[in-house]
């Protein structure tokens, strides 16, 4: 596989799951699952076959 071919290839995993996401987000402060003006976050980066773990966490300020 080319450089530019594995780079479009992770360029298109993660805008799948920058869309998901997002939508998933907004599902659950629609539907008034939390509370407070601040929602904690944490996505979990693993790779079947590998040691990979990658922990990102943040806040996402709500309306």
């Amino acid at each position: 596989m080319s450089e530019d071919a594995f780079n479009m290839s992770i360029r298109k995993f993660l805008k799948e799951v920058g869309v998901t996401s997002q939508r998933k987000i907004e599902e659950t402060v629609r539907d008034g699952q939390i509370g407070g003006k601040r929602l904690k976050v944490r996505m979990t980066l693993t790779a079947e076959g590998t040691d990979l773990n990658h922990v990102v966490a943040g806040e996402i300020e709500l309306p």
